[in-house]
């Protein structure tokens, strides 16, 4: 049997194995998607197990997605240009390779999911994780014209901006703040949310105060359950979006990675679903 994984700490509330696993009955693989959980100091050795032969590659989540670039034999131009890898494949000899699903993912869910069309608009990234720089990077591909971006250490998310705009094409106008200093105008203009923060896993917990929530904006939390940022966008009548069409959207790319197979995305979404009847 073959095996595939996720990396990171935590990894206990995913729903990756739910849908992976629903992908390789459907196409009759003989194959499995586990969770890995791995702290830091056993990263090392969590990445060097995907070489044995029966390994098809794994997911990389928090905290891991730019630690594990340095553990690996080559990087696709889309890592280089984030500078984050959330999927590992193992080559037939046995190196392996770093890819980031998450940046096409993002542009496909906020114009499939919600028919938003970052060109020429404001945004705002709440942290400046591996997913915060996959958003970044897709908005600014994508046209943005002004992007925020909200983290508790100001010089992470300098570093954020300075890492995109070095690979990026187009000049927008960057900004970077943390939360206790945040720069309420650029927030005010903004057309879209993103937060790519870990808050909301667990409890009530928020990267953003309602009160500075607009109305105007459209609230795309990756966090792919209901939140309460999500609740307190919907009370001030913005737009929101849940994370599970970019999760669905980024594990088939990652699987079609692993297999060289495509499973249509409807196969992952029945089984969300039916996780979500049987699991309440």
């Amino acid at each position: 049997m073959h095996l595939t994984g996720l990396i990171g700490d935590p990894v206990a509330h995913s729903l990756s194995p739910v849908l992976h696993n629903a992908a390789f009955a459907y196409l009759g693989m003989d194959a499995r998607y586990e969770l890995w959980q791995t702290a830091a100091e056993d990263l090392a050795e969590r990445v060097a197990s995907l070489r044995a032969p029966h390994v098809l590659g794994a997911n990389v989540t928090l905290p891991h997605k730019r630690a594990v670039l340095a553990l690996l034999d080559r990087l696709e131009p889309v890592v280089e240009t984030v500078g984050a890898a959330n999927t590992i494949i193992r080559e037939q000899d046995g190196t392996l390779t770093g890819t980031n699903t998450d940046m096409p993912a993002v542009l496909a869910t906020l114009r499939e999911d919600a028919n938003y069309d970052p060109r020429g608009q404001s945004a705002v990234i709440l942290g400046a994780s591996g997913a915060a720089r996959a958003a970044a990077v897709a908005l600014i591909a994508a046209g943005v014209a002004q992007l925020l971006v909200v983290n508790r250490t100001l010089e992470r998310a300098e570093e954020l901006l300075a890492d995109v705009l070095a690979s990026a094409d187009a000049d927008p106008l960057l900004i970077a703040c943390t939360p206790d200093a945040i720069d309420h105008e650029a927030l005010g203009a903004a057309t879209l949310m993103i937060n790519a923060t870990s808050l909301g896993w667990h409890g009530d917990a928020t990267p953003l105060p309602a009160t500075l929530i607009s109305s105007n904006a459209l609230v795309f939390d990756m966090v792919y359950r209901p939140t309460q940022l999500l609740r307190d966008a919907e009370a001030r009548g913005a737009r929101t979006l849940g994370g599970l069409g970019m999760l669905v959207r980024q594990a088939a790319l990652a699987f079609e990675g692993w297999t060289g197979a495509a499973v249509p995305l409807k196969v992952m979404y029945d089984a969300v679903e039916e996780h979500n009847r049987t699991h309440v």
